[in-house]
């Protein structure tokens, strides 16, 4: 018999006897359960051995037998809903609950946090959306990037802690010019699938990268001897090693799947490797050979939770979201903001008397005091008045500037985000009141970065979040997926691009990524709104949990530490 089975000849025991014990026979349990009294001894030993119920059978003709509950309905449901929960199968779970949505919230809310099972540790945590995109090679959100690096190495990485440039699959690099660099590789590295990494896998992770802005002077990539990696370049850069710790620049396999699963289930050489990931969870066990520090958790599992808090982390809590009074003691502000990135090209803004409207009426001050605090949560946002906490670029009072001729602004903002549906109504009331309209197109991550529709989209709504804190993590944003330089006069990006390469042609020179944000806000190319506070809470045993500029934890460095006995 069935487990499912015999919950159901429970319910039906139960609700005859009214969840009483009582005096009966085995004859009047047959009739109960539509089963011959062979059948019913049958399933009254497995409600025994389970310890749903006891059963005294009689002694003597004529005599009742006693049937004793030690379990009730409810809490078999509630116990099989729960294991349901603890697989992953949430939806399941609130069909066995009877749709009760706040039972599946209680059953979630006690298995978030740190666990062991069969000696190994486990975080979970939740979040409110899937990951649907794990490859370094597309367009990446805040969270994706965190994932990517757990998952991923690249020949150079930045020390959270120092922020400098230091080896990673590469243990030494030189130069012997300004467009000959050499970089030698650990040996016995080994991919997530068991395979050894070799140089033919970094020549042609590296050629990949050739298309793309940030790398288009990477001109010839070979491996001369074994473990050696040769790179020559069409334009001078001493600062190479800099930008191979890029995320773009993650080693994969040379034979790269291209299907849409090789996205789900990434084949890396970091610290964790993906063993599931679909709508319910993602999860990440350690990888026992990696070539740096065994991770110090067994298992991280992100929960994917409709209307969970998307920027506080809480694997140490008994709530799924809780307060956080102290933002100083357990927030960092977000390296980044969200911003309008207006089409100079071929949209509204490519008209002046456009371009000096959008800038008049959609700066933070203007919409934040729009935004309903209810629709955002517990999300805390300040306002920004450059690209970066601590730029001040934006006139936080600009001139106010008339309408141009009444018609429909076009906005456009990557789905499944917490914030941008209420900016968009936000802005659709300024455009109300001077008398246009909004069209919303909500569209994936990737499309907005490619630019699917972009010659009918007026503005863009997106956000940025930088990796560290270096002057030269900005640029990887500048020169994502052509995601700005696509939306700006081609005259304008050329003379940023031509700052980038004098800088990365001269030892001496400062990264040029503020006066690159300032002529990008002053230009009115993009509109600062606001920074965000993001961060890890965690009030328990977890060490180590530290929050990184993505709002994120470091998974390998964190461990449980027993209490005392």
């Amino acid at each position: 018999m069935s487990g499912q089975r015999l919950k159901t000849q429970f319910q039906r025991l139960y609700h005859h006897f009214s969840g009483q014990d009582s005096d009966t026979n085995l004859q009047d349990i047959s009739d109960v359960l539509f089963c011959t009294r062979r059948n019913v001894r049958m399933v009254i030993n497995k409600m025994v051995e389970k310890g749903w119920i006891d059963w005294e059978p009689a002694i003597g003709r004529g005599k009742q037998s006693r049937l004793v509950f030690h379990s009730t309905d409810t809490e078999l449901q509630y116990n099989h809903a729960r294991k349901l929960v603890a697989d992953g199968k949430l939806e399941p779970a609130l069909e066995a609950l009877g749709h009760d949505a706040n039972k599946l919230a209680q059953l979630i809310q006690e298995q978030l946090g740190l666990t062991t099972q069969k000696g190994r540790q486990i975080v979970r945590v939740p979040y409110y959306r899937a990951f649907t995109n794990l490859n370094p090679l597309r367009p990446l959100r805040r969270s994706e990037q965190h994932l990517v690096r757990q998952i991923f190495n690249g020949l150079a990485r930045v020390n959270e802690e120092k922020e400098e440039v230091e080896g990673d699959l590469a243990h030494h690099w030189e130069a012997f010019s300004a467009r000959h660099w050499r970089f030698y590789l650990r040996p016995a590295v080994r991919f997530h699938d068991g395979s050894l990494l070799d140089s033919q896998d970094v020549v042609k992770s590296l050629e990949r990268l050739q298309g793309h802005q940030l790398f288009s002077h990477l001109s010839h990539i070979s491996s001369p001897f074994p473990n050696t990696i040769d790179i020559r370049l069409s334009q001078d850069d001493y600062r190479l090693p800099d930008l191979l710790a890029n995320i773009m620049a993650m080693i994969q396999p040379a034979e790269l799947d291209s299907d849409r699963e090789a996205d789900l289930f990434p084949v890396g050489t970091g610290p964790y490797k993906v063993t599931q990931n679909d709508r319910q969870r993602l999860t990440l066990e350690a990888f026992d050979h990696y070539f740096g520090f065994r991770a110090l958790i067994d298992v991280v599992e992100i929960w994917i939770l409709t209307g969970v808090t998307a920027c506080y982390l809480q694997p140490g809590t008994d709530k799924v979201v809780e307060k956080i009074k102290d933002v100083n003691d357990q927030l960092t502000l977000d390296e980044g903001c969200s911003y309008l990135l207006l089409n100079r090209v071929n949209g509204l803004a490519s008209d002046p008397e456009w371009l000096a409207y959008f800038q008049s009426r959609f700066g933070p001050m203007q919409l934040l005091s729009r935004m309903d605090p209810a629709e955002i949560g517990d999300i805390r946002l300040i306002n920004a008045y450059g690209l970066l906490p601590g730029w001040t670029d934006l006139n936080p009072q600009p001139v106010k500037a008339a309408a141009p001729a009444k018609r429909m602004v076009t906005l456009a903002f990557p789905q499944h985000h917490p914030v941008y549906h209420e900016l968009a109504r936000a802005i659709d009331s300024v455009l109300a009141e001077d008398g246009l309209r909004l069209k919303v197109m909500e569209l994936s991550n990737t499309d907005v970065l490619m630019g699917k529709h972009a010659d009918k989209i007026d503005i863009w709504l997106n956000g940025m979040s930088l990796s560290n804190h270096r002057d030269d993590a900005f640029l990887a944003w500048l020169y994502s997926f052509e995601h700005i330089s696509r939306a700006m006069p081609s005259n304008e990006f050329d003379a940023l691009n031509h700052s980038v390469a004098v800088w990365r042609s001269d030892r001496g020179r400062t990264c040029p990524s503020h006066e690159i944000g300032a002529s990008l806000v002053k230009s009115g190319q993009v509109i600062p709104l606001f920074h965000a506070w993001l961060g890890v809470y965690s009030a328990g045993p977890v060490q180590g949990m530290a929050p990184n500029s993505m709002g994120w934890f470091d998974f390998k460095s964190v461990w449980l530490k027993p209490g005392l006995e």
